[in-house]
């Protein structure tokens, strides 16, 4: 229990901190006061002040702020600032870059996580061999088995799952030739007969033979749930999974290829939550986090960091997304003065500002919801 509050508390406290110093930091970079940096929101707890600025760790830790000046009222600036340094009155293109910050920030958390585990412990990769063979598919007809390992697509090495379900993919229902290892155990068995209806010699284990097979067009499951048609040849993958290590600069780029699948399938779960095909029981809240970050705690620091980067993207999509109380919100506001050339009414800005709240609350009360339901029904 004590790991997983501690957990709990390092990975959030973490998420909210980067999420806070990009806003902080581009901020000061554009010459802008901040008067405030909290963790947390409420009463304060501990605080100091170094130069213009007050740091402080607040009693509600769901979240953070940067207090800019001038941000709530231009015509507020406190003792010690000076009116240049107003959030306010700064062109819409730096407020935009301040706004954004804290999203982006977010996502290079991600992108530094994900390069630390790259070189750290290796790029994972899930193997091209076959768990599961369905009966009466082109897999079967051509005499593929469990176990079985595929190097090669119509000569094109493959080195992972998805590299040999792309090279299928391309095939467009053309004959293809599979090169395979016979890797499980098991007894002596026949190759399937060749052209001249010949049977070549017995195979046994790890040995190497050639299949030619016609992949069929079919409807499978997409991760959400989806319909959707492929080329398929009727195999599941084992689930091996080998580990590639990496140099420091290759992982960099194994890491950046890692966040922006992330990014990209945070992106559709979202799209798709709109959408209504991911139903509302899946949203989760913050006891649903907390409780995969404390199953990772416990299996191993390497899991552990891999759901922060997940979750940290997470993060920063969701603030992006166009509510106005969200960054994402005031983006689209900023977006909208520079093409217009002029601010969005200030009574428009505070009801999109009202309905926002509203939206959001309502997300959180569906979220801790769902979350307590879970709780009941495990």
């Amino acid at each position: 229990m004590l790991t997983t509050i501690i957990a709990v508390i390092i990975v959030l406290g973490g998420l909210i901190f980067f999420h806070e110093l990009g806003h902080f930091a581009v901020a000061r970079a554009l010459g802008m006061g901040v008067s405030t940096f909290s963790l947390g929101f409420g009463p304060k707890i501990l605080k100091y002040k170094r130069g213009k600025t007050e740091y402080a760790l607040s009693l509600v830790p769901l979240g953070g702020y940067v207090a800019l000046v001038g941000e709530s009222d231009e015509a507020d600036i406190p003792e010690g600032f000076s009116k240049e340094e107003s959030f306010a009155l700064r062109p819409a293109w730096q407020r935009l870059l301040v706004v954004a910050a804290g999203p982006t920030a977010n996502i290079v958390l991600a992108w530094l996580l994900c390069w630390g585990l790259a070189f750290g412990w290796g790029t994972p990769v899930l193997l091209p061999q076959v768990g599961a063979v369905t009966e009466n598919s082109p897999a079967a007809r051509a005499g593929l088995r469990p176990g079985d390992r595929i190097l090669s697509v119509d000569g094109q090495t493959v080195e992972s799952w998805e590299a040999m379900s792309d090279a299928i993919a391309r095939s467009d229902g053309r004959p293809m030739r599979l090169e395979v290892e016979r890797v499980g155990p098991g007894a002596a068995v026949q190759p399937p007969p060749d052209a001249d209806g010949r049977r070549g010699q017995d195979l046994t284990a790890n040995d190497r033979l050639a299949l030619e097979l016609t992949a069929e067009r079919a409807t499978r499951k997409t991760i959400f749930g989806e319909n959707e048609t492929a080329w398929l040849i009727g195999v599941r993958a084992a689930g091996s999974v080998a580990t590639h290590p990496e140099s420091f600069w290759n992982a960099a780029s194994a890491g950046a290829d890692q966040t922006w699948r992330m990014v990209s399938l945070t992106w559709q779960s979202f799209v798709k939550l709109a959408e209504r095909v991911v139903p509302l029981d899946q949203v989760g809240g913050p006891i649903m986090i907390a409780q995969m970050v404390g199953e990772q705690a416990h299996q191993g620091l390497a899991g552990l960091l891999a759901l922060t980067a997940l979750i940290s993207v997470n993060l920063g999509i969701l603030n992006l997304l166009p509510i106005p109380i969200l960054d994402g919100g005031q983006v689209v506001f900023c977006l909208l003065e520079i093409l217009f050339r002029r601010p969005v009414n200030r009574k428009v800005q505070e009801y999109a500002m009202r309905v926002g709240l509203a939206l959001l609350i309502g997300l959180m009360l569906l979220a801790t919801f769902n979350d307590v339901w879970r709780l009941l029904k495990s």
